[in-house]
């Protein structure tokens, strides 16, 4: 294991935040971390008082450091030279420790009430729920969603809201697309779902997943897995698809097939200037949009499968 990692750091535009970071994903490898940083730092033609985001991305001591950093640089360039007036920040590098990384987050980590009554809180803090609470022991470590992010306040509300909508004595398959740290997986099995199968490209991820299940009592409710959705079986009647805009976008033939008659789909990570390219991806399919739900600058989209004839 590394005692520590190389970032390289990038500031951009948010419109173009997911291009970068798709870019850097595959050239590192290892992931990436987006920070935004809530200022206007550019103004052009095309992109106009965007918000900046930080994209962080992390490279091994055996890895090229020179040789990345150009590559970064070159890509970055390009990217300037697509907008006319856009200037784009040299890439900055700095050293991170593993014990750093995987621990620094903790300090903004805090007891977290989301909906009506779920509590996620960290697993070294003692909780005072109320009576009718649901708490859920959370450490997600390297793995996205702690509950703090928008995007997974949105789920979890919209979560909460379809468990609490359903007959007495049903009990739903869930689909937790991109778990993370496996927080949405959790509340659909302590909110009453049957089945629960949560997935993740990071293998990392469903490590920590399976972590948090095993805290919180739930080691072998929830089926963890790499298995990319196109490749699953079986149908669910709740998907939560909590991933970028573009990627939603691509697996909408699969979501649409995985979802079973009647079933609900939630869709989240999606910036709100990036709703009309969801809707329209998704305009194709055999769903009907019921609702958006809106957080900062983030929404979530709700849709509904018509039953079988």
């Amino acid at each position: 294991m590394n005692d520590s990692w190389l970032e390289i750091a990038c500031d951009v535009p948010a419109e173009l935040t997911d291009v970068l970071a798709d870019y850097l994903a595959e050239l590192s490898g290892s992931g990436v971390c987006i920070e935004n940083l809530n200022v206007d730092a550019f103004s052009h033609s095309e992109i106009i008082h965007s918000p900046t985001t930080t994209v962080r991305a992390y490279f091994t001591s055996a890895d090229d450091i020179d040789a990345r950093l150009a590559e970064i640089t070159a890509f970055l360039d390009d990217l300037s030279g697509r907008y006319p007036g856009l200037f784009l920040p040299k890439p900055a590098v700095s050293t991170v420790r593993s014990e750093d990384w995987s621990t620094s987050w903790k300090v903004n980590f805090k007891t977290l009430r989301v909906g009506r009554r779920l509590l996620i809180v960290p697993s070294w803090e003692e909780p005072r729920p109320r009576p009718d609470d649901i708490v859920l022991r959370l450490d997600p470590g390297m793995a996205f969603g702690t509950g703090g992010h928008e995007t997974t306040r949105l789920c979890l509300e919209l979560l909460e809201g379809i468990m609490d909508g359903m007959p007495l004595l049903v009990s739903p398959s869930v689909l937790d697309l991109g778990t993370g740290s496996g927080i949405l997986a959790m509340a659909a099995v302590r909110l009453g779902a049957g089945r629960v199968c949560a997935v993740d490209i990071d293998p990392l991820a469903i490590e920590v997943a399976g972590g948090n299940l095993a805290a919180n009592g739930l080691a072998g409710q929830v089926e963890l897995g790499t298995t990319p959705v196109e490749s699953l079986t079986g149908s669910f009647d709740i998907i939560l698809a909590n991933i970028l805009a573009e990627e939603l976008v691509r697996l909408a033939p699969h979501l649409t097939e995985r979802l079973a008659p009647g079933g609900t789909l939630v869709l989240s990570g999606i910036l709100a200037e990036k709703e009309p390219l969801v809707r329209s991806g998704f305009a194709p399919y055999p769903l009907e949009y019921r609702e958006t739900r809106r957080e900062g600058e983030w929404v979530a989209l709700l849709y509904r499968k018509g039953s079988a004839p």
